[in-house]
């Protein structure tokens, strides 16, 4: 890439001092806000959206918690179907870890006000959803659970300054000292010893996605400008179901998989079901494999969408009011029509590198929900295991801020980051076509080259947002560049099978020159850059 422009002091406008301060407002940011106020922090937390522009806003299908053995269920079991969906990549006990707090953490979101579905005998509704081989999904409102779990964060009390983005997080000899953030005030700095990233994902890297317009990968920008390192940042999970309509960009509805959990099932354009024989079970397979299977069907007879046939679910439009509005929006009743759908970007299963506790490499440096990779989604997160990571890593950031109370240290260097990017559409494009469901070593280099020739521009207004793409997006191809094998949602059409020595995940990094650069670890769990975290 063209060397970073960095170094300009901005003339700071305003301060403020914390024990920790939270970057997003969404479930895990807020999770880490409350859990840490209660516990005595002085907690700030920012978002550089309003109240509902999350990513938890959107989420449809619901939150994966382990079921007791009298449902059937039990960790062990949502541990091992977890496992398999991630491919071989997931860190079972980090896996194992966040699972067993599932219920706990649930319970906290109910005493602060979130209700849940519920069944004639009057206990929590469970659902299906791909990759569950039970019925363990709890939702609200029929498919608007996220809504639901952002209202109750939202009115719990605690305050968000909202229309504030952070650019930089500031550190002294690599220890954490706060953040350079961005208000309509002007420039300011926040002192702090701890800084949680919950900046959602990166689906704005794709022309469409299910993700909020605010879904620009800052949080991985922000993490490798300050030492942390990112990992398995090549497995981007696209949602096999999204609403399509012709022409469509930016952010479209999704179909959630509790449709097809249901009874839904998936056709080609002639009516014919071509799930059958790709997976045993069929249209609930894992995501990466739906969303695989579709692409074929797109690429082998040059049509934009298939259809999901969900005329047989019973009480469509009460079970699932959100789609309702969604599909009767474009002129589709799906108790009466088959709906259109084609795969879109829909979540990150990588990120930037921490424990189960949210902590990365970087003293002082936290991250959690879509951002981060704790070994719980491997190479393909299994079906509504991000509200429950968001929930549990969350609320242990909370805790794991209060380690750092009393640590002060003042910035001495207050400078903006680099502002170099491609313009978005471009990029998204880039993406889109050379990085998106399929994948091979000829597209990857056109993202490289296009990356590399990334100019500066003035550091204002949606620049920060297209300098963080464009980081991430040279992140992601670097790192599927050197993945020459297809596993979980990173598929190659160069090499269409798993490689039994390549079931490892890659890092990447900057290096002093401040370039990216991988290192591949010696095996799935090392985390050798934990040490000195606290």
């Amino acid at each position: 890439m063209t060397p970073p422009v960095g170094g300009i002091s901005p003339s700071v406008a305003w301060e403020a001092t914390a024990d920790l301060v939270v970057v997003g407002g969404g479930v895990a940011g807020l999770s880490a806000a409350i859990s840490a106020s209660r516990r005595g922090l002085a907690v700030l937390t920012v978002s550089k959206g309003g109240p509902t522009d999350t990513a938890t806003q959107y989420a449809q299908g619901g939150i994966a918690v382990p079921g007791t053995a009298v449902e059937g269920d039990s960790v062990e079991s949502h541990v091992q179907d977890t496992c398999d969906a991630g491919a071989g990549l997931c860190d079972e006990e980090a896996v194992r870890s966040i699972v067993d707090a599932g219920p706990e953490a649930v319970a906290v979101l109910e005493s602060l006000g979130a209700m849940f579905d519920r069944g004639v005998d009057g206990g929590v509704s469970r659902t299906m959803e791909g990759g569950h081989r039970v019925r363990r999904i709890i939702h609200s409102g029929g498919d608007a659970t996220g809504a639901e779990v952002q209202r109750a964060l939202n009115e719990s009390g605690h305050t968000v300054l909202f229309g504030t983005s952070v650019v930089r997080v500031l550190t002294v000899q690599g220890d954490v000292a706060g953040v350079l953030a961005h208000s309509s005030a002007g420039y300011g700095v926040i002192h702090s010893p701890t800084v949680l990233l919950a900046t959602g994902g990166l689906g704005q890297l794709y022309s469409c996605s299910t993700n909020p317009p605010g879904a620009t990968a800052d949080g991985i920008a922000l993490a490798l400008d300050a030492g942390a390192e990112v990992s398995d940042i090549e497995f981007v999970q696209f949602h096999p179901t999204v609403l399509f309509a012709a022409g469509s960009t930016g952010r479209r509805p999704l179909v959630s998989e509790a449709v097809r959990g249901e009874g839904a099932h998936l056709v080609d354009l002639e009516g014919t079901r071509f799930m059958t024989g790709v997976h045993p079970l069929r249209d609930l397979a894992p995501r990466d494999v739906v969303s695989r299977a579709i692409a074929e069907q797109l690429h082998r007879t040059g049509t934009d969408h298939v259809l999901l046939d969900a005329r047989a679910v019973r009480d469509f439009h009460t079970r699932f009011p959100t789609v309702t509005a969604s599909c009767l929006a474009v002129g589709i009743d799906p108790q009466a029509q088959l709906i259109p759908v084609a795969p879109a970007a829909h979540y990150s299963c990588g990120g930037v590198v921490t424990d189960v506790w949210g902590r990365t490499g970087v003293p002082g440096l936290l991250a959690a929900g879509e951002v981060a990779r704790t070994g719980l989604h491997g190479a393909n997160r299994l079906a509504s295991n991000s509200l429950l990571e968001g929930l549990v890593v969350g609320g242990r950031a909370g805790i794991a801020g209060a380690q750092r109370l009393g640590r002060r240290a003042d910035p001495a260097d207050i400078s903006l980051p680099s502002t170099v990017s491609v313009p978005r559409h471009r990029l998204q494009t880039l993406m889109t076509e050379h990085a998106g469901v399929v994948r091979d070593r000829d597209g990857l280099d056109v993202v490289t080259r296009a990356v590399n020739g990334a100019v500066p521009a003035e550091p204002r207004g949606s620049v920060w947002e297209d300098a963080a793409l464009t980081v991430s997006a040279s992140a992601l191809a670097l790192a599927a560049s050197e993945r020459t094998e297809s596993r979980g949602c990173h598929t190659r059409r160069d090499h269409p099978g798993a490689d039994p020595a390549m079931r490892r995940s890659t890092r990447v990094r900057r290096n002093a020159h401040g370039d990216l650069e991988l290192r591949v670890p010696s095996g799935v769990d090392d985390m050798d850059l934990m040490t000195g975290v606290g």
